[in-house]
């Protein structure tokens, strides 16, 4: 589950620098700590390594290759994380949900200021740069295909449609009647597919990301972690954080990130844009696509 915190501990860039140098037990290893910090910090190695699913030994030798003395001292920053922590615990969703109930209090501010702080997160997680070059890859690509599933679906959908007004080479893609692998099967090596997903990530998701990337396409990732499954296959990822004192995950972030990609697609994409825009208008305004005022009679 997502932490509640949006406050990332100096043990997560760590494990995001050195991850691709770990050999693979110590790769899973490394996903485990990352997810589930605020579970690390409560339970013993033996314990979290039996969690995680390789030996307490593995546990120890992560703990030294990212430069701590022990696995207690690689816990420590989550320790002091819990401890500083006002935010409700990540708990499975009806207990979550129960402890809000409980807590009495009106949850209102506290969401507003972890939602604040997921937008923040955005420019800070993202270079401009990475935004651009994002941009420029949908804007070069033959079709750009967007994916999102579950809770990321409504984000997709939004994206599309939006980009849908800048430019003519986009498509969303969906598992209505099954075929989702089938329409997957159509994205090739000229193609853009920007997925969606966030903790826990949707399997058809990740099988997605990973067909298409055999396929010869390039992957845009929009997720929560520079370790979750599809920033892995991804050619580029962009991140956004979840945090959230209810039961769910927040989407507040992926939702400003997705408004920073149309704002660089719009500022990128030169004349065609413009008039794939200005094409757009005049047909919403002749299919009275929005409601006005009727006018008075003369």
């Amino acid at each position: 589950m997502a932490h509640a915190s949006a406050v990332r501990s100096p043990v997560d860039s760590l494990i995001e620098r050195e991850f691709d140098a770990l050999s693979p037990e110590l790769q899973r290893a490394a996903r485990w700590v990352r997810s589930n910090g605020t579970v690390l910090a409560v339970r013993s190695m033996r314990s979290a390594a039996g969690q995680a699913g390789v030996s307490p030994a593995t546990m120890t030798r992560l703990a030294r290759r990212l430069g701590f003395d022990s696995f207690d001292a690689l816990r420590e920053p989550y320790v002091r994380r819990v401890a500083d922590a006002a935010a409700v615990p990540a708990l499975p969703f009806v207990r979550r949900a129960r402890a809000l109930q409980r807590a009495g209090a009106d949850p209102l501010a506290q969401l507003a200021a972890l939602q604040a702080t997921n937008v923040a997160a955005v420019q800070r997680r993202n270079p401009a740069a990475a935004v651009t070059q994002a941009a420029e890859r949908m804007l070069r690509a033959r079709r750009v295909h967007f994916l999102g599933l579950r809770v990321c679906h409504g984000i997709a959908f939004q994206l599309a449609y939006t980009y849908g007004l800048l430019c003519g080479n986009g498509t969303l893609l969906t598992d209505l009647g099954g075929t989702l692998a089938d329409q997957v099967a159509q994205v090739g090596p000229r193609d853009v597919l920007l997925a969606i997903s966030q903790s826990p990530y949707t399997r058809a998701t990740v099988e997605s990301v990973r067909l298409a990337r055999a396929q010869g396409a390039a992957v845009i990732a929009l997720t929560d972690s520079a370790l979750s499954p599809i920033a892995r296959d991804a050619d580029l990822a962009l991140l956004y954080e979840t945090a959230s004192n209810s039961f769910f995950h927040s989407t507040t972030g992926a939702l400003a990130l997705v408004e920073c990609v149309l704002a660089a697609v719009s500022a990128r994409g030169g004349a065609a844009v413009l008039d794939r825009l200005r094409e757009r208008q005049q047909q919403l305004r002749a299919s009275r696509a929005y409601w006005e005022a009727p006018r008075p009679p003369s």
